[in-house]
């Protein structure tokens, strides 16, 4: 299930900054888009009574190994009673294995993605595979979205860019504390299931879109994430988001995208009935949209303080 899993991560770490006519998160809650004051990146903070969850915004992706001042995380880290990683792990439970292959089958093809395509689009897609160090087996898909999305992480990864950070030095600070750390995995058959049922003129949308993205290179993302990293919030939103928003031709990205901002602020809500305080993790759109986690929260009468009430 090696090339299932990896299809159904991309597919899954791109939706939640994804978007359906109109796009959920490009209407951001403006007074929320503060630049930090505190060394690194920005925090805002949810609170109630006796209870603080300090959040910190997260790039969808960034360089490997990029430097960040860690002394505010590190600090509000201590004594933290919980953290909340983004929700965007993956699994494919024993109920949906069959489903699951079923649609990797669908899926597949005995020849490579490229030589369905005319010969300019051809060439497009042999140039970045190839700067990617992949051969053109990899690709055996009959599906355009599918093909995109391994693109897409085939060159990220070649880049050096990831969309693992920062949550995994949260992990690995959290772990060593011993503080417990709260994720949440979806099945990945379903989404499996929304590559298979895409539209072929979405499919080949997608596919150029990806290939955009490979072909301008890492320089917009590596620019937004060193704002990110010095606490430009507006900086750190600018990363090109066209590849990502094409996916809401999937049917039912619009609901997982709303399921995954509601889940991740029922998990902000359920540490907030706990004294103390904790941390969370959760990326900057969904964040600061309008109907995005911050938005949820404060409808729900938490109170939030963005990075420059620090």
């Amino acid at each position: 299930m090696t090339f299932a899993r990896s299809l159904v991560l991309a597919f899954l770490l791109a939706t939640p900054a994804a978007a359906q006519t109109p796009d959920p998160d490009a209407t951001l809650v403006e007074e929320l888009v503060v630049t930090g004051r505190l060394p690194g990146p920005a925090w805002w903070r949810v609170s109630d009574a006796d209870t603080t969850v300090y959040v910190l915004g997260a790039p969808s992706i960034m360089p490997k190994s990029l430097p960040w001042d860690e002394s505010v995380l590190l600090r509000r880290l201590e004594g933290a009673n919980r953290v909340i990683l983004p929700f965007n792990q993956v699994s494919v439970s024993l109920l949906t294995v069959p489903g699951a292959a079923f649609n990797l089958l669908r899926l597949r093809s005995r020849t490579p993605y490229e030589e369905t395509l005319a010969p300019s689009l051809r060439a497009r897609f042999a140039a970045v595979r190839v700067k990617a160090g992949k051969p053109a087996d990899r690709y055996r898909v009959k599906n355009g979205l599918a093909a995109g999305l391994i693109l897409v992480d085939d060159y990220r990864q070649a880049a050096q860019l990831t969309a693992a950070d920062p949550a995994k030095t949260v992990r690995r600070l959290a772990k060593a504390r011993r503080l417990k750390v709260e994720e949440k995995s979806y099945d990945g058959g379903a989404l499996l299931g929304q590559v298979v049922k895409t539209p072929q003129a979405a499919q080949r949308a997608c596919l150029d879109d990806a290939l955009d993205e490979a072909e301008a290179g890492p320089g917009g993302a590596r620019r937004a994430a060193q704002a990110w990293a010095q606490g430009d919030v507006r900086g750190a939103l600018t990363a090109e988001r066209g590849f990502e928003k094409c996916l809401a031709a999937a049917p039912g990205a619009l609901a997982l995208d709303t399921r995954f901002k509601t889940d991740q602020a029922a998990a902000i809500a359920r540490a907030l009935k706990t004294p103390g305080h904790a941390v969370a993790v959760v990326p900057l759109r969904p964040l600061l949209a309008q109907g995005g986690v911050l938005d949820q929260l404060r409808s729900q009468g938490f109170e939030v303080k963005t990075p420059g009430e620090e």
